[in-house]
C-alpha cells in the first residue's frame, strides 16, 4: 500500500509548529478520473489548488501509534492544466502533547506525509505522483498547533518552501480507513455576549460542544484575534479555566488585510464560552459562529417524555455522545485528557449503540485496543495507549475488552468483530487468573474501585465498595461472555464455563455481605447475590435512608435502577431518575447542564465547584442510564441467540409518576419503538416490531410477527 511513495518530513523537528508540503504538476489531457491516495504520522489538511480535500476533520484519525489509516479522495473535478496539491501536518495525537508514549519512544520520529496521486486519462493511459524528492515543504501560517494548547495563525506569514526530508517510517503499518471520519456536524449560533463582572467580553453558545469557531471580520494587517474557551462560569458569572488544568485551549491569529474568514484546520475544543481576549474590533454576533465536530455516526435511537427535565437529560446525554465520540469514545473533550479511557466506553456502549449507530466506529477502537494488549493479557486503561507504564488489567476498565465486542454482537449481529476479538477476550480473563492473589478470585490487585462513588472517605476518588468484590464479580462475568461468545463462534468453551463455575463457588463463600449500594447493585445485576430477596431488600433500604438519592460511582451507577427493576423495586428506580435534588441525574439539568457531567456535583446548589483537577461538564458515564430507559421503563430488549434484533422482546414497565414515556431505535431490521400513556387506572401501549416479538404486559405474554400493536 503506497510502495511507490516515501516519507517525507520537514528536514528538522520544529516542536508544535506545522509544515506544509507541496507538488506542482500539470495535466495535458483529458482526465477520465484522479484518486489521492494519503495519510500521516499527525494530522493533515490537504488541499488542491486552494481547495480543501475531503471532509475528514483531523484525518487521518487516532490508532495504535505502529498503524495510520490511509484515506482515498476522488479528486477528478479538482483537477486543473496546473496544479498545485499542499498539505499542512500537526502533531496531532500521534506525538503531540497529548502523547506520552510516543514522544518517548519515538523522540526521532517526526510528523509526516505520505502519498501517492493516481490520474486516468481518457485514452486508459495512466499518471502516478507519488510523495518523495520532489516535493517542497516550509513552515506553515500556522505557526502553533497541539491538541490541548490549540491553534495560531499567521495570516502575514510567507512561507519558504526547501526540499523535504525522506524518512525511513517502514514500521508504520499503513491500512484502508477502517474508522468513521470525523465531520463537521452543525453550526451554533452565541445566544448572547455579555461584560463579565471582571470586565471581561464572553460569548455564551447556550450548548456545551466539541469542535472549534469561524471568525468573520475585516482588520488591518497584522491586527490580532485572541480566544480562549470555557465549559462553565463561576459562580459570580466570571469566565471560568481551572477545569482545563494544563490545557491552554486557546486561539490567536494575526491578521491580513481587508476581509477574512477563518477556522482552526488542527485542533478542537469541548467548550460553552468564549472569552474575547483581543479582537480588532466589537464583536457582534456575526463575526463568530461555533461548528460542532463529532465522528459522522447515524442517530438511531429516541427518548421522549412527559417531563421536560427528564427530555432535557436525554438531550443531554446525546450531546455527551457527541462531544466525545470524536474519532475515538473519549472520557472529556476539554482538558489536557480526551482519551479513550476503556472503562467509560464500557459501562456506556449500549447507551451508544442505541443513540447511534456505532458498529465502524467501535470496529476501528476495538481493532486497536487488541493491537495494544499486552502480550501476558494486560488491558491497557486507554485505547490508543499514551502512557508510558500502561499499569496492570484493573476490573471493569480492562472488562471492555469483553463487553464492547458482545454487545456490538447483540445490537448488530456482528459475528465477524467478535471473532477477530475472541482471542483477546480469553487472553484477558486468562491474565486474571495469573495476576490475582486467591485463585478463581480477582483478589488483592489494585483496582480504580468505584471510581467517584460518593460514599469515598474524606481525599479519595474511590468509593468505599470493596475492589476485591467488584473485581470477583467482573471476573466471572467476564468469563460468562467469554463463554457466550465462544458457543457463537463453535469454539470449546469447557475449559471457561468450569472456571466459571469455580468463580461463582469461590466468589460467595468469600463475599457474602454487600454493605454499600455499588456492591449490592452490582451483585443483583450479574447473579452474583445467592439471597437475591435479602439483597434487594438491603440495596432499597441504603436508598430510601439516603432520601431516595443514589451514592453510585462509574461503575455501580449503570447498574442501580436495572437492579432495583429487576428486583421487584422499579417504582424506587422511577424515584431515582426523577430524583431533582442532589445526587441525582436531573440535578445537573436544573442547575443548567447541557451535558453529562463528570461528578453528580460538578458544581454545587452553592456554585462551588468540586475541584479543580478532576471536574469535566462533559463526561458521558452517567447517560448510561439511557439504556435502563430504553430496556426496561420502555422494555426494548435484544436476544442472545437472535441477535441484531431478529427476534425482540418488549417489556415495558410503566409509571404513574409519568404520564407518557416513549423510546424508538432505528435496528438493522427496521424500526422497534415502545410507548405508553398513564390514562388514570389503566396504561395504553404502542409497540411497532420490525421482527418477531415477545411482548410483555403486566406478566402476559404475546408472541407476534411484524407489525404495530396497541394494548
Amino acid at each position: 500500500m503506497l510502495n511507490n511513495s516515501k516519507w517525507i518530513s520537514y528536514p528538522t523537528k520544529e516542536d508544535y509548529t506545522c509544515p506544509v508540503f507541496r507538488r506542482k504538476f500539470a495535466v495535458s489531457k483529458k482526465i477520465k478520473k484522479a484518486t489521492l491516495k494519503i495519510t500521516s504520522l499527525g494530522c493533515y489538511y490537504a488541499e488542491l489548488n486552494g481547495s480543501r480535500i475531503g471532509d475528514f476533520i483531523l484525518a487521518p484519525g487516532w490508532t495504535y501509534y505502529k498503524r495510520t489509516q490511509m484515506q482515498t479522495y476522488d479528486i477528478t473535478n479538482m483537477i486543473k492544466n496546473e496544479n498545485e496539491i499542499k498539505a499542512t501536518l500537526s502533531s496531532g495525537w500521534f506525538n503531540g502533547r497529548i502523547n506520552i508514549r510516543t514522544r518517548k519512544e519515538l523522540p526521532d520520529v517526526y510528523p509526516a506525509l505520505i502519498c501517492e496521486i493516481e490520474i486516468i486519462y481518457s485514452d486508459n493511459t495512466k499518471e502516478y505522483i507519488y510523495s518523495d524528492e520532489g516535493w517542497e515543504c516550509a513552515l506553515s501560517k500556522i505557526t502553533f498547533s497541539d491538541i490541548y494548547d490549540g491553534e495560531s495563525y499567521d495570516a502575514t506569514y510567507e512561507e519558504k518552501f526547501i526540499p523535504v526530508k525522506i524518512q525511513n517510517y517502514n514500521e508504520f503499518k499503513i491500512v484502508n480507513q477502517q474508522g468513521v471520519f470525523v465531520k463537521e456536524q452543525e453550526i451554533v449560533y452565541p445566544r448572547s455576549i455579555f461584560k463579565t463582572p471582571k470586565g471581561e467580553t464572553v460569548i455564551d453558545f447556550g450548548q456545551n460542544m466539541t469542535g472549534y469557531f469561524e471568525i468573520d471580520l475585516d482588520a488591518k494587517r497584522g491586527d490580532k484575534v485572541s480566544l480562549s474557551v470555557a465549559e462553565v462560569l463561576d459562580r459570580d458569572g466570571n469566565f471560568y479555566t481551572e477545569n482545563y488544568r494544563s490545557a491552554k485551549a486557546k486561539f490567536d491569529y494575526i491578521c491580513d488585510d481587508g476581509h477574512q474568514v477563518y477556522k482552526p484546520k488542527l485542533c478542537f475544543w469541548g467548550f460553552r464560552y468564549i472569552r474575547v481576549d483581543c479582537f480588532p474590533c466589537e464583536v457582534t454576533k456575526s463575526n463568530i459562529k461555533a461548528i460542532v465536530l463529532h465522528s459522522d455516526l447515524k442517530r438511531t435511537g429516541y427518548l421522549n417524555s412527559s417531563s421536560p427535565l427528564l427530555n432535557k437529560l436525554f438531550s443531554n446525554i446525546i450531546w455527551g455522545q457527541k462531544g466525545n465520540f470524536l474519532d475515538i469514545p473519549t472520557d472529556c473533550p476539554q482538558r489536557d485528557e480526551r482519551l479513550g479511557w476503556t472503562g467509560d466506553a464500557q459501562v456506556f456502549i449500549k447507551t451508544a449503540s442505541y443513540n447511534y449507530d456505532v458498529e465502524k466506529f467501535f470496529d476501528k477502537w476495538l481493532e486497536d485496543l487488541r493491537l495494544e494488549q499486552k502480550r501476558e493479557g494486560l488491558i491497557p486503561f486507554c485505547i490508543p495507549q499514551v502512557h508510558d507504564r500502561p499499569g496492570s488489567s484493573t476490573a471493569v476498565w480492562s472488562d471492555a475488552s469483553t463487553v464492547c465486542p458482545w454487545q456490538i454482537y447483540l445490537t448488530y449481529a456482528n459475528k465477524k468483530i467478535l471473532a477477530r476479538q475472541f482471542k483477546s477476550m480469553c487472553d484477558y480473563v486468562d491474565e486474571i487468573g495469573r495476576i490475582t492473589k486467591e485463585k478463581y478470585l480477582w483478589y488483592g490487585c489494585w483496582h480504580f474501585g468505584d471510581w467517584l462513588g460518593l460514599d469515598a472517605p474524606a481525599g479519595s476518588y474511590k468509593g468505599s465498595s470493596n475492589p476485591d468484590i467488584i473485581a470477583t464479580i467482573f471476573y466471572a462475568y467476564s468469563v460468562s461472555l467469554v463463554i457466550k461468545a465462544g458457543k457463537v463462534l463453535g469454539k470449546n468453551v469447557s475449559k471457561y464455563e468450569r472456571l466459571h463455575s469455580k468463580i461463582l463457588e469461590n466468589g460467595r463463600k468469600k463475599f457474602n455481605e454487600f454493605n454499600t449500594q455499588t456492591e449490592c447493585a452490582i451483585a443483583l445485576y450479574f447473579d452474583f447475590a445467592q439471597d437475591k430477596k435479602a439483597v434487594a431488600d438491603k440495596l432499597a433500604s441504603l436508598i430510601i435512608e439516603n432520601g431516595k438519592r443514589l451514592k453510585t460511582g462509574f461503575v455501580g451507577t449503570p447498574y442501580l435502577l436495572h437492579a432495583l427493576s429487576e428486583n421487584g423495586y422499579t417504582e424506587l428506580a422511577y424515584d431515582l431518575l426523577l430524583q431533582e435534588n442532589y445526587p441525582s441525574w436531573l440535578y445537573s439539568v436544573k442547575q443548567g447542564a447541557t451535558t453529562i457531567w463528570e461528578h453528580w456535583d460538578g458544581v454545587n446548589d452553592k456554585g462551588e465547584f468540586w475541584s479543580k483537577d478532576m471536574n469535566s461538564f462533559n463526561h458521558y458515564a452517567y447517560g448510561s442510564v439511557a439504556d435502563w430507559v430504553y430496556g426496561v421503563a420502555c422494555g426494548i430488549k435484544t436476544v442472545d441467540e437472535k441477535p441484531g434484533f431478529e427476534e425482540v422482546i418488549i417489556a415495558p414497565k410503566p409509571t404513574k409518576k409519568l404520564k407518557w414515556l416513549s423510546a424508538k431505535i432505528e435496528t438493522r431490521k427496521g424500526t422497534v419503538s415502545s410507548a405508553w400513556f398513564n390514562e388514570g387506572d389503566k396504561f395504553r401501549y404502542e409497540i411497532t416490531t420490525p421482527s418477531k416479538a415477545t411482548i410483555i404486559i403486566d406478566g402476559k405474554e404475546f408472541c407476534v410477527e411484524k407489525g404495530s400493536y396497541v394494548f
